[in-house]
């Protein structure tokens, strides 16, 4: 048996977020193993922390059907475990792209990487039933993210996308947004990555937008990203950019222990 820690990460006022299972004994678990864990939990994503040898504590993260190099909720939610649960002197986790720095603010958790260089425009034609968009770019983070951005915060809402055409679509995930300076809403989609609906709250998806923004002639900046509303799990992603590298972060509740058989 081996504890799961269920995080909520990416909260907004307290509430909401996006949940996640954080296993920190990976004793005996191969990659199928953790598959299979990830697969029993259900949630968007499950993170595998190995912290058994010395150096920086290795993340393994693990959608319900694939593993995948990079995922901001998930390393959001290893740091505050880390932080909070390891010896205080880890500020750096490992994951499929490198070593990812990350910082405490209480319960807030930010991670720092690389501002994505692979950005290109992208056509604005209506998408798998989503709206017109008024500009739209592909972002590799390595993950392949089609952004759109939406006139309004009422358009993103209403959209109705057809998740089939987007599983079957030549990129992972889709962002569909809407910016008021600052001020973003949005929401995220990537059933080929077995997430059935939209994702609540999607950290490399806020690493895309900081990077399709920089693309375009905004070398730096801030936002804040509230997504998660049409599925019932308010979140908000705080996002800084600048210099080459893109900071994500934001609120991280403790939600439950559950002792895994596996």
């Amino acid at each position: 048996m081996r504890h799961c820690y269920v995080l909520s990460v990416f909260t907004r006022d307290g509430s909401g977020g996006n949940p996640l299972g954080v296993v920190t004994d990976v004793t005996g678990l191969d990659a199928g193993s953790m598959q299979a864990i990830a697969a029993d939990l259900a949630f968007s994503e499950t993170v595998f922390l190995d912290w058994t040898v010395p150096g920086v504590p290795r993340a393994r993260i693990f959608t319900t059907v694939v593993e995948i190099p990079f995922a901001g909720h998930p390393l959001v939610g290893a740091g505050w475990v880390l932080g909070k649960m390891g010896p205080g002197t880890m500020r750096r986790v490992a994951c499929g792209i490198g070593e990812v720095p990350f910082r405490m603010d209480g319960d807030r958790v930010f991670i720092e990487v690389p501002l994505p260089r692979e950005v290109e425009p992208a056509p604005v034609a209506p998408v798998a039933g989503l709206p017109p968009a008024e500009r739209a770019w592909l972002v590799r983070v390595p993950l392949r993210y089609l952004l759109l951005e939406a006139g309004s915060p009422g358009a993103v809402a209403g959209a109705h996308p057809d998740l089939a055409a987007l599983a079957a679509a030549p990129w992972e995930g889709t962002l569909l947004f809407a910016r008021s300076g600052p001020a973003v809403k949005a929401r995220f989609f990537c059933p080929a990555l077995g997430v059935p609906d939209e994702d609540p709250a999607t950290g490399s998806a806020a690493v895309a937008l900081a990077g399709a923004l920089a693309f375009s002639g905004e070398k730096e900046g801030s936002l804040v990203v509230d997504q998660g509303d049409e599925v019932g799990a308010p979140s908000r992603i705080e996002v800084v950019w600048g210099g080459g590298v893109v900071a994500v972060g934001g609120g991280v509740r403790r939600d439950e222990v559950r002792v895994l058989e596996r």
